[in-house]
């Protein structure tokens, strides 16, 4: 599968300063969990972001120390970032992982109460400074409101501002990326304008079928409602091979189907990329549980 054909364009638009009502506009889109040693993740944009806050003496020796898992040296934390009032390490970094490049922003900042919180922001597009001195202000100074986070013993999550029914036996991924077996998967951003939607859609697409663990059976355009929006989704048909493939058609199938699909909803755009196998427990709709909460076919 040399050639490929991508129905997604985009161009990031990104914008500026985040106050005021734009705080309350950013919040309506930000999700976030929150694991049991106490990292905070949050998705929005596109923009994967972590932070965590440890109680241990501003230095780059620490910065080092206490967060090996970026593998930063003591030193590579020579750079700050003036613009921003707290003391601070700064460190952007990029990363091949084809056909996607990876944009990494590292801050390391000293709290007002003298802790040491680490944050990290993830693009697949340039970085843009002025939301992450922004976003860094709102964590530290405790702007961020706890209705963003997701609980992972919920039985409902927040979907673009709406209660959507869990299965028994879901289970969160990351933050906005729930699987339930035999239910199936969901993995969604919320955005502010079309252009940042598209473009996470081409990339979990281009991930998918560049991938050299299986092949493509099928790619099609459908038509669907997705949260009462009326509008297309791209769904193919992949299937594994080798001994991963092996092993899950030993398993029940090899063979997964994929939604991807965006749409404006309730002031919002959302990603969503939808799928399950095929031996998922699949309804009259044609699909399984979680997927026919926010979509149906037509």
């Amino acid at each position: 599968m040399k050639t490929r054909i991508i129905f997604f364009t985009a161009v990031i638009l990104w914008t500026g300063s985040v106050y005021g009502q734009e705080n309350e506009r950013l919040f309506s889109r930000l999700q976030g969990l929150i694991d049991p040693i106490g990292v905070h993740f949050f998705y929005v944009d596109g923009i994967e972001i972590t932070s965590h806050k440890l109680d241990v003496e501003f230095s780059a020796k620490n910065c080092a120390r206490w967060f090996f898992e970026f593998k930063l040296k003591e030193d590579d934390l020579t750079n700050s970032d003036s613009a921003l009032e707290f003391r601070n390490y700064y460190v952007y970094k990029s990363q091949e992982n084809l056909p996607l490049i990876f944009h990494t922003a590292y801050y390391f900042v000293e709290s007002l109460d003298k802790d040491l919180v680490a944050f990290t922001f993830t693009y697949t597009c340039e970085n843009d400074k002025e939301f992450e001195r922004n976003f860094i202000r709102l964590f530290c100074n405790n702007g961020i409101p706890d209705s963003i986070y997701h609980s992972p013993e919920a039985d409902t999550i927040n979907f673009a501002g709406r209660k959507v029914p869990l299965a028994k036996s879901c289970k969160w991924k990351k933050v906005n990326n729930v699987q339930c077996r035999y239910a199936g998967q969901m993995n969604w951003g919320i955005h502010k304008d079309l252009e940042s939607a598209l473009k996470m859609l081409n990339n979990h697409y281009v991930s998918t079928t560049s991938s050299n663990e299986g092949q493509v059976i099928s790619d099609t355009v459908v038509n669907v409602i997705f949260e009462g929006v009326e509008t297309t989704a791209r769904k193919i048909v992949y299937e594994f091979t080798g001994i991963r493939g092996h092993l899950l058609k030993r398993e029940g199938s090899n063979r997964i189907i994929i939604y991807f699909v965006s749409a404006p909803v309730r002031n919002n755009f959302v990603s969503c990329v939808m799928s399950f196998w095929e031996s998922d427990q699949i309804n009259p709709s044609g699909l399984p549980f979680l997927l026919e909460q926010v979509m149906k076919l037509k």
